[in-house]
């Protein structure tokens, strides 16, 4: 039967029925067992044709980015209700989480279906990362790689973006469709739109809808469609999926739904709905009018009761199945938060003979350029950073001429896209290294870092850990002023499921830059840049001989920069520093007043760290300071204080010290005010000798 010239027969609308029948039953089977499916969720019921339309056009070399009202999307990919059920009741055996994530949070990596990467439950991220796909699509197309995963036809992969309507007013969606009309991605943003955003009115909440809004994004193709009616949305979306996978530019789609169910089982819709509003929706119900259609198109009445039936009876055996399935072992909950490390050992030469000393801005430049080199999935994005600049430190110098403007470019000024879009990318292949171009910056790019990025690892049981190197110059020195000088590691170290490297010399930078890039973790790198070309008085040693190509340093290892003498450590008449970045000079400068009285470790890594070694030395001196440039109240440093106090009592003559920068909003700009605030070798040196004379 032909349809608009795309053609659709009674087969693929029987289908599409029987799955409207299931999703129908899977929410009242939900409803009337409350008790037993206690945790929150949504249902896709009146979203069920636009979803269900979009699915049959995917092959599996897709990727969807479905939110938590996809239920049937799922469903028409090829999902068993049995499955989504396991999800539902945080069940052992949930295919996607493994009982860790709400349902409809799908993730999923294989070659039968599209795939999917794992995303959170926060409106609207989800467009960053899909972009990021999207983008890392249009790479590994451009490079052409033997990693980019085609249809049977050889066609390329498309992406598929799931939003609600309230969700197009996030600032972080515009990011992403800013970056995908910028650079025609092939990307669909399909907005599903309810008029509801929980509580809140289309026309409380917004100016315009999503279609009207896209027009603002030169490029954007759009459309909008009756989502509730199964054929115009089959034939729109076989449209734009064969448009945008034949290379076209990206599209937005606002399909009108209703929403028949609540927004979640705790938020319920007789709260806030009254009934003129349920009665319109309802009036738009999708299954009814699909079957109106097969009736007209002679479809018998019995045969549609027996597939209501049936649809019926399969939700209810599968629901059981999944109420008797076994719930999670609790010893598994520490499982995944990280994928394990090719790096675990220092390997290649720390100091090649006739090796010439550099600074540490050119060990990273380096490090990355020698990266680049091997691996042509690597690239580097970020602000400022490609050739006509090459980074504001210029950390990125040469590299744009070295490999071209699709390896290395400029972004517009965009933390949570910078950030965000390595989760895509990573996903597909590419190995991208970004950059953020001051550490008071990242803010913006927090709620990606936080929500998205260390998370997915651990909620998608292993299967999308986020390869992702993040560069964040860092600190005080000469005057930067309040926004170019601040301290984040703290705000950094209370992120679960990433890692956080902070080197203080050049050999340090290019062996953890190294094996930062080699890990398939999201790590942040923090760069010192009063350490980078060594121009403050006493960093000259921050210079060291580069180490050689092969040359990789694996986190969690620190290393005891100054030793003290032996003698005074069996007189008990020395301490230690337990620092890294800016404090391992003040600290040795300070140590200079108590020649062989003090040792400093330097950590290098702030996680995973190097425990055993901070241990091993506060227990060899029994005193110990330390030391960081970050303001000290509640900071990394002071909850390193507290665990060597508990796991060093019996060993300490005097208890911890901890000296940071005063506990001021900003680093101010004035540079007396600044050297004021800041920890110097004069206050290491006066608590030391107080540390001493104990």
């Amino acid at each position: 039967m032909p349809s608009g010239g795309l053609m659709i027969t009674v087969d693929v609308l029987l289908k599409a029925y029987r799955l409207m029948c299931m999703a129908s039953d899977m929410a009242v089977t939900f409803e009337s067992n409350r008790p037993i499916c206690k945790y929150v969720h949504s249902t896709s019921r009146g979203h069920e044709a636009i979803q269900l339309a979009t699915a049959f056009h995917l092959q599996s070399c897709d990727w969807v980015s479905p939110y938590y009202r996809d239920e049937s999307l799922l469903l028409g990919m090829g999902w068993e209700p049995y499955e989504l059920m396991l999800q539902l009741l945080a069940k052992k055996d949930d295919p996607f989480t493994g009982g860790r994530e709400y349902y409809s949070h799908p993730n999923y990596r294989g070659e039968d279906k599209p795939q999917m990467i794992h995303q959170s439950s926060a409106t609207g991220m989800q467009a960053i990362p899909a972009t990021g796909l999207a983008q890392g699509i249009r790479y590994l197309e451009t490079i052409g790689s033997s990693l980019l995963r085609r249809s049977t036809e050889g066609e390329l992969p498309i992406v598929v973006c799931s939003l609600g309507d309230a969700s197009v007013t996030e600032g972080e969606v515009s990011e992403a469709l800013q970056f995908a009309v910028l650079k025609q991605l092939p990307i669909i943003y399909l907005v599903q739109d309810n008029d509801w955003g929980i509580s809140v009115r289309s026309e409380e909440s917004r100016a315009m809808d999503a279609f009207e809004y896209a027009a603002g994004f030169k490029g954007m193709e759009r459309l909008r469609v009756d989502g509730s009616d199964f054929l115009k949305s089959y034939e729109c979306m076989g449209h734009v999926i064969a448009e945008v996978r034949k290379g076209g530019r990206p599209w937005l789609v606002q399909a009108k739904v209703p929403l028949l169910g609540h927004h979640t089982s705790g938020v319920r819709r007789e709260f806030y709905r009254d009934a003129n509003d349920l009665a319109e929706h309802a009036a738009m119900d999708p299954r009814p009018r699909l079957r109106a259609r097969l009736v007209a198109l002679g479809v018998e009445e019995g045969a549609l009761a027996e597939i209501e039936a049936e649809a019926g009876a399969e939700v209810a055996r599968q629901f059981s199945a999944a109420v008797a399935a076994p719930e999670p072992e609790r010893a598994t909950v520490a499982e995944h938060v990280f994928a394990p490390t090719p790096v675990v050992e220092e390997k290649g030469e720390r100091r090649p003979v006739n090796g010439e000393k550099v600074i540490m801005v050119d060990a990273a430049l380096f490090a990355i350029r020698e990266i680049m080199e091997e691996f042509p999935e690597a690239l580097l994005y970020g602000q400022d950073v490609g050739r006509r600049l090459g980074g504001v430190f210029r950390e990125a110098a040469t590299l744009g001429e070295s490999f071209g403007d699709h390896r290395v470019f400029n972004t517009a000024i965009q933390e949570a896209y910078i950030i965000g879009s390595t989760v895509g990318m990573s996903a597909v292949g590419a190995k991208p290294i970004v950059e953020v171009q001051f550490a008071d910056y990242i803010y913006p790019g927090m709620n990606q870092l936080v929500t998205e990025i260390s998370k997915s690892c651990y909620l998608s049981q292993g299967k999308w850990p986020v390869q992702a190197l993040i560069r964040i110059p860092i600190g005080a020195y000469g005057g930067g002023g309040p926004y170019h000088s601040g301290s984040i590691e703290t705000t950094l170290l209370s992120i679960k499921g990433i890692k956080v490297a902070y080197p203080s010399n050049a050999a340090d930078m290019k062996g953890l830059m190294k094996a930062a890039f080699l890990d398939p973790n999201p790590v942040v790198m923090l760069e010192h840049k009063g350490l980078y070309w060594s121009k403050v008085p006493g960093t000259e040693e921050a210079k060291t001989v580069e180490p050689a190509r092969d040359y990789v340093l694996p986190f969690g290892k620190g290393v005891c920069v100054l030793e003290a003498d032996e003698d005074r450590m069996e007189e008990g008449d020395s301490c230690c520093i337990i620092t890294y970045g800016m404090g391992v000079y003040w600290a040795k400068a300070a140590a200079g007043a108590f020649p062989g009285r003090v040792a400093v470790v330097d950590l290098r890594t702030l996680y995973p760290l190097d425990e055993e070694l901070v241990y091993k030395t506060v227990r060899q001196h029994g005193k110990c300071l330390v030391l960081t440039e970050e303001q000290q109240n509640n900071s990394f440093a002071e909850a390193l204080a507290w665990r060597i106090s508990k796991n060093c009592h019996t060993s300490l003559d005097a208890p911890v010290e901890v000296l940071g920068a005063m506990d001021l909003p900003a680093v101010p700009m004035n540079i007396g005010l600044e050297g004021e605030m800041l920890p110097t070798a004069e206050k290491v040196e006066r608590v030391l000798g107080r540390l001493l004379n104990y």
